[in-house]
């Protein structure tokens, strides 16, 4: 195999990480439609509109925020080239982003009700597929791992047995699906499963970044990604230990009128 793995027709080649990338979102967002339609929901058409326009609109400039803070040398060597600017993203970014987008959006639109568990399986599928892009993408797409003598080490082109990270994300999110989707005995505060979907994400893009070959500018010789996820599971952490604070609280809000919010 040859990287990248490119899609070559007789009229011009088609880049295979634009063909999973737009897989990624068509499959994700029909699973989020599926979702939605299947769990019991008190939003109106308009609320769930806009708290859809505040995650897209949030997971974009997360995801553009946590690049730059990636590689802050390289942007600003080409700050005055503004599509320079315009390229590269980050999940990790994407995902928090997304999260804080929700929730302005929800508060500004008064809905009180947990939204975040929705999103998980059609997370955990449309990364998935999205990392496949990655991989037939090879080196050009940064997001291989150092060079290893494993004996499942990828050649990417440059001669070097490398760490394949992107088949490394891949099955954990099998796996951290597979565990999110063992429900517990007593069932869990609606908008847990998020949360524990952002705990785990986070923690294995913490370790996994220790063998890319990232540039270590931050406090205590982390990479950007590492210090935004440290701060993003604190966040998810702080997050769930508040649920059952909120929990106690349902009959008052209840009497009231409203729901929970989780």
């Amino acid at each position: 195999m040859s990287f990248p793995y490119d899609i070559r027709l007789p009229w011009g080649t088609i880049p295979i990480h634009l063909v999973f990338e737009l897989l990624a979102y068509a499959i994700g967002f029909r699973l989020y439609l599926r979702a939605r339609r299947r769990a019991p929901s008190e939003l109106t058409t308009e609320q769930a509109v806009w708290i859809l326009v505040g995650c897209l609109a949030g997971a974009w400039l997360g995801s553009k925020l946590v690049a730059w803070l990636e590689l802050p040398t390289l942007y600003w060597r080409f700050r005055a080239e503004p599509l320079v600017w315009l390229q590269g993203k980050s999940i990790v970014g994407g995902l928090l982003g997304g999260w804080v987008g929700v929730e302005v959006a929800k508060t500004l639109t008064g809905v009180r009700q947990a939204t975040g568990d929705a999103y998980v399986v059609p997370l955990i599928v449309g990364m998935a597929i999205g990392r496949l892009g990655c991989f037939f993408t090879g080196l050009p797409d940064g997001t291989c791992g150092i060079a290893t003598s494993l004996p499942w080490g990828v050649d990417f082109g440059d001669g070097l047995r490398r760490h394949p990270t992107q088949l490394y994300e891949i099955a954990y999110l099998v796996l951290l699906g597979l565990a999110l989707e063992h429900h517990p005995s007593r069932p869990a505060p609606a908008g847990a499963r998020f949360r524990w979907f952002l705990l785990g994400y986070l923690a294995f893009r913490f370790v996994v970044e220790f063998i890319k070959p990232r540039p270590f500018l931050y406090p205590f010789g982390l990479t950007g990604i590492q210090t935004v996820a440290l701060m993003g599971m604190a966040a998810a952490a702080v997050s769930l230990w508040r649920q059952p604070h909120r929990a106690q609280a349902t009959p008052t809000v209840a009497v009231e009128g409203g729901s929970p919010r989780g």
